[in-house]
């Protein structure tokens, strides 16, 4: 558990970071992400006229493809704790003319959102900057109906991750607090534990092996610290720090260099839950009672 104004802390690095990171974010990580998004969607099968709810949404890639799948009969609301990133969701929607699929800027551990709402909850890779998940993922239960699912993705091992060295290279210029615990839901069944906690019954638990392949080096460290998790330390780096940092982090990514570009090994969790029906029964006796 992270102390209180840790957490505060945690949430304000992460709303500023990403703000800053929203633009070169898309450029260097929707590409690499789509099969890992791309999975998740088939695990989850959102189906016409379902609502969902997309958490940490980020520039809303997962978010339009939910909507095209759910069609003009469904709804999919999209939500991030960053400004930058909900408006860029919105202008990838409506460019594609996705009406029924909204965005607001919201907290994944108070969403402002009522019980029983929806019918499929996704969180592509954004529980992990969450400073407690496990009020993030009891939110989650709350605003499923009755046998509604959760599809959630965390990246996987640290030692299977080769950017990972990123967070302790960023830790020795200035204390980030981006992510302390970023890594511990990929380890073993961490996530699928924390589910079962909030009251969902986890029905998958998948491993994906993949890679993150960039162009140079000036693409790969872009990636890492302007489109990523460390884009508001970054921002404050002077010219010699940021020099220093860049060269320690192509240092660590050396064993993925192929040529004048790079192939860093990833890995990520991907889990699917669903709310239990009893659990809903049981509340609504309860609540009648009061």
């Amino acid at each position: 558990m992270i102390h209180a104004m840790d957490a505060r802390l945690q949430r304000r690095v992460q709303r500023y970071g990403w703000e800053r990171a929203a633009d070169a974010y898309a450029r260097h990580w929707h590409g690499p992400l789509a099969g890992v998004h791309g999975e998740m969607l088939a695990l989850a099968a959102p189906a016409p006229g379902e609502a969902v709810l997309d958490v940490a949404c980020g520039a809303g890639v997962v978010s339009v493809a939910a909507a095209s799948a759910v069609g003009s009969a469904g709804r999919v609301l999209g939500v991030d704790l960053a400004d930058a990133m909900v408006q860029a969701a919105r202008q990838r929607a409506q460019s594609l003319g996705l009406g029924h699929a909204g965005f607001e800027r919201m907290d994944a551990e108070q969403l402002a959102l009522p019980d029983a709402s929806f019918d499929l909850a996704l969180c592509a890779l954004g529980l992990m900057y969450v400073p407690d998940p496990d009020v993030a993922l009891r939110e989650l239960h709350r605003v499923l109906r009755p046998g509604g699912r959760a599809v959630l993705a965390v990246w996987g091992e640290r030692a299977r991750c080769g950017w990972a060295p990123l967070f302790g290279i960023v830790d020795a210029e200035v204390r980030s607090e981006v992510c302390p615990l970023f890594f511990g839901l990929g380890q073993g069944d961490a996530l699928a534990r924390r589910c079962a906690a909030a009251g969902l019954q986890v029905s998958a638990q998948r491993r994906r092996s993949d890679s993150l392949a960039y162009a140079d080096a000036d693409e790969a460290c872009a990636a890492a610290f302007v489109g990523g998790p460390v884009a508001l330390a970054w921002s404050r780096f002077d010219a010699t720090v940021r020099e220093r940092v860049q060269a320690r982090y192509l240092e660590a990514i050396e064993p993925s260099r192929e040529g004048r570009g790079y192939r860093v090994a990833a890995e990520y969790l991907i889990v699917a839950a669903q709310r239990r029906y009893s659990c809903w029964k049981a509340t609504s006796l309860f609540s009648s009672k009061t």
